[in-house]
């Protein structure tokens, strides 16, 4: 997971699509390391499901801070006239 954690850093730092892609491998790779925890029984399903959201949370951080979204930009313009 600290390997996804970098990809992601790296990512925010110069997005691109390659880059991207490197999360979405290592967010794969993450995913089956902790799936075959649960499976084995090092980690409660709980817990792997817990890990797995905070992986996506932090990727949808990073894309949130880089694309704001139009919606309330939008808002925000219909509201001042």
């Amino acid at each position: 997971m600290k390997k996804y954690f970098e990809a992601v850093e790296d990512y925010a730092r110069q997005p691109s699509p390659e880059s991207l892609q490197d999360v979405k491998d290592r967010m794969s790779a993450a995913y089956s390391k902790i799936d075959k925890a649960v499976k084995r029984r090092v980690l409660h399903s709980n817990n792997g499901s817990r890990k797995k959201s905070r992986l996506v949370k932090q990727l949808k951080k990073v894309q949130a801070q880089l694309n704001p979204p139009a919606a309330e930009t939008t808002a925000e313009t219909t509201e001042a006239s």
